[in-house]
């Protein structure tokens, strides 16, 4: 594997701590200190870093720390009102259907379970109070390449560094305090939950009392995240080299030390019958480690995900790498070109999914893992009619495919909750689930909101993603074993369609997710039979499902049925405004400018509109976007990143540049995360999945080089891109050509392979037999195989 490239500079800095107003109402999102601190994380634990000279704190999320117990929710009303609430649907009797479906399909009780914050760690330091201003060279970071953040400063001619991690090898958060003069460390200690935790101190269990009173190094928050929800632990271990530490009230005091070394573990009973136990012996092992030794081990093993990818879309500007993150971000704002703050952004979207989804941790939510509010906005849980399902976006494209496992665990999670709703609220079989879930993978309708809540496709999108990591790594066990679990989500389907008026097999009820149609009468409705979103992820999934059992060579019968129901599901279809028809009626919507885009699904993530094979709905894919972005569309970071991967797979180079300068500039805050506003994680997975569809696509059978790149990024390199088929590739380009691209075959499939220019191919310093037809070429592969194209 080639070393990551030493020139390029992937940190975000900052001259400045990022403040912490997170007690004041503010107007602007980039006034909240949260929103200013700089992330870490290990899929389990978070830590949002704040920099802050004499009153820091590192703000503390665990996954698994979720308000409240399992619910059985599902409405025992549903089924014997569905008939009336399907005909009144059919009829255009709207009035009556939302206000039958407001009461027998909602959840009882209405809402799922939500996320939650574990609590703070706060650093004081009383030497630094009254004095912030005193202090010198001051520089806050965020290193991707190692994922450590760091804060270095003087004072009183003393340099002082701090560094924060969090280990995936040691299942820790780190905080290192230092300083180049011995004895100059003094700083209180405190973890704190507000009126939601129980305070003690010392390694044993809280009846057993405190080691040694005054002289315990070990402090434990203990509490219970609301009736039958999970019981959390939280402990920090202070390691002092030199000096003193005395345990005062709620903190530890440590005075005249060299170094210190502060760990932090959680656990919950999700995971451990006896969380106390587990997370004190974690924060003991990992105590006993050096702090070298700690951090070596973590960054190792970021370090075997991270620099699997490399992106350069300049030759380099160390001007600009020399210049604050938030300056970079303003200049963007004012119009300025900076295609290494883009770089910079995609490997930022890589960094957060390695730290907030590694295997056996839940899944990434509407925050990653990082949320500071005890009622978070959307409960900070799992949106699955699009949030959930960008945030995994770049996981098979950007070399993460390990990060992608908690979702599919999560759907395991779900299948027997989903057989549960599927059959008491439509008497189904198979499982459905609907527009949220959360940690206990409740699969029942979310709240009573009519443009969102009654959408049964939750499940169905969600096991597409199960296809997409067998057809990137064409690993059989991995097929064998999920195919039952797709199989489920069509059998709902089968068995949940009704035929309309024309004979099409069609999902009702339903919605075209958020958003509201208007009737000829003027009359506005959201419930429906049969929007264009629901009939194209049907089509994925039956194919799917079709094409699995042909690899695996099993249910003809069942392939049979699925390939009859699919001739009839409701066609891809063009209306009155040349645009793709978002329900199967030619409606208007309420907000011809919605932030949701549904009905190009089969355009991205789905691959049946491409501007080769179906050149008429590429059109009308256009035609689409065009009309949400004239009335004010892409209004929302995760929007705005969804049309950048439009745009890419339209192959319109300069659109999709032009929205990820839109997406950096108007939906993006100073620590680089993704704003609805509020912060919301998803656009910056979607944004990074962008710009890979922007140097590489894959969903059309052919490795196609540089399917849209823009004129701003003329010369760079790209290296460790995978494509289906088993495939990584590296490119690298001048002046907009392909100078030389690389192709290493995992799995030995054939390669095709498209660019602009023809291309010669060898491998082992040998010229490869190559079959050429127009601007593809294509050749056989060997496992393990690296081939070497160039302009012939």
């Amino acid at each position: 594997m080639m070393p990551q490239d030493p020139s390029r500079d992937l940190r975000l800095w900052y001259a400045q701590p990022a403040g912490d107003k997170s007690g004041r109402r503010v107007s602007d999102e980039s006034e909240k200190g949260w929103n200013n601190a700089l992330p870490v994380g290990n899929g389990f634990l978070g830590g949002m870093v704040f920099g802050n000279l004499a009153a820091d704190r590192v703000q503390l999320n665990e996954d698994s720390l979720w308000y409240g117990g399992a619910l059985d929710r599902n409405n025992p009303d549903a089924l014997e009102h569905l008939p009336a609430i399907r005909r009144t649907i059919l009829e255009g009797r709207l009035t009556e259907a939302h206000d039958l479906a407001a009461m027998a399909l909602a959840g009882v009780p209405q809402n799922q379970r939500w996320y939650q914050p574990l609590g703070n760690l706060n650093l004081i330091f009383p030497d630094l109070r009254g004095r912030e201003g005193d202090a010198a060279d001051y520089r806050r970071e965020l290193d991707l390449t190692t994922a450590i953040a760091r804060t270095e400063f003087r004072f009183e001619g003393v340099g002082y560094a701090r560094e924060v991690f969090a280990s995936a090898p040691d299942n820790v958060l780190v905080v290192r305090l230092t300083a180049d003069r011995p004895g100059s460390i003094r700083v209180r200690l405190g973890l704190q939950r507000g009126h939601y935790g129980r305070f003690s101190y010392g390694s044993r269990p809280a009846a057993s009392g405190p080691d040694e009173p005054g002289r315990s190094d070990t402090m434990v928050l203990r509490g219970q995240a609301g009736e039958g929800g999970v019981a959390f632990r939280a402990v920090i271990r202070a390691v002092v080299e030199g000096g003193e530490y005395r345990s005062i009230g709620e903190y530890l005091a440590i005075d005249r030390a060299d170094a210190v070394t502060v760990i932090v573990g959680a656990a919950t009973s999700f995971r451990h019958k006896n969380p106390d136990k587990v997370v004190l012996e974690t924060v003991e092992k990992a105590a006993k480690k050096s702090y070298v030794d700690l951090r070596d081990d973590h960054v190792a093993d970021h370090a075997q995900l991270f620099s699997r990818v490399d992106l350069a879309l300049d030759e380099g500007n160390a001007d600009l790498e020399r210049m604050p993150t938030d300056r970079r971000l303003e200049r963007v704002r004012s119009g300025e070109e900076d295609p290494g703050l883009a770089a910079l952004y995609f490997q930022y979207g890589r960094y957060l999914s390695i730290a907030s989804s590694r295997p056996g941790s839940l899944p990434a939510n509407l925050q990653g893992i990082w949320n500071e509010e005890m009622d978070p906005p959307w409960d900070s849980k799992y949106t699955i009619n699009i949030n959930t399902e960008m945030n995994y976006w770049l996981a098979e494209t950007c070399n993460l495919a390990e990060c992608h496992t908690p979702l599919f665990d999560h759907l395991e999670r779900m299948r027997p909750n989903g057989r549960r709703t599927a059959r008491v609220m439509y008497d189904c079989g198979g499982f459905v689930a609907h527009h949220n879930t959360d940690i206990w993978a409740d699969t029942a309708p979310q709240g009573v909101h009519l443009p969102s809540s009654f959408w049964p496709m939750g499940a169905a999108w969600l096991v597409t993603h199960l296809w997409e990591h067998y057809a990137f790594g064409l690993d059989r066990r991995f097929l064998k074993r999920v195919y039952p679990t797709m199989k489920e989500a069509a059998e709902f389907l089968l068995d949940f369609m009704i035929e309309d008026a024309q004979g099409r097999l069609v999902t009702c009820p339903s919605v075209s997710p958020e958003n509201t149609y208007v009737l000829p009468s003027g009359e506005t409705g959201q419930l429906c039979a049969g929007p264009s979103m629901d009939s194209q992820i049907a089509h994925a999934l039956f194919s799917q499902c079709i094409e699995a059992g042909e690899i695996l060579d099993v249910d003809p019968e069942f392939r049979k049925r699925l390939d009859e129901t699919r001739e009839r599901l409701p066609r891809i279809e063009i209306g009155k405004h040349g645009q793709i028809k978002e329900w199967a009626e030619d409606y208007d919507e309420r907000e011809p400018g919605h932030r949701h885009i549904s009905h190009l699904w089969a355009l991205h993530p789905g691959d049946r509109i491409t501007p080769d094979a179906t050149p008429d709905l590429a059109r009308a894919a256009r035609a689409t976007l065009e009309r949400r972005l004239a009335h004010g569309g892409g209004h929302t970071g995760w929007s705005r990143a969804w049309i950048v991967n439009f745009w890419a797979r339209l192959r319109d180079a300069e659109l999709a540049h032009e929205n990820v300068c839109a997406l950096l500039a108007k939906s993006t805050l100073p620590s680089l995360f993704d704003t609805h506003p509020p912060f919301q994680i998803d656009g910056n997975f979607g944004g990074a999945a962008g710009i890979a569809e922007m140097l590489l696509q894959s969903h059309e059978g052919t490795i196609h080089l540089l399917p849209a790149l823009p004129k701003a990024w003329p010369t760079g390199r790209v290296r460790g891109l995978r494509a289906r088929g088993g495939f990584e590739v590296e490119i690298e380009w001048r002046e907009g050509k392909v100078l030389s691209a690389r192709v290493l075959s995992r799995a030995g499939h054939p390669c095709r392979v498209r660019c602009s220019e023809p291309l010669r191919v060898e491998t082992a310093g040998q010229w490869v037999r190559a079959k050429s037809s127009g601007d593809v070429v294509a050749f056989a592969t060997k496992r393990g195989g690296a081939y070497s194209l160039r302009p012939a």
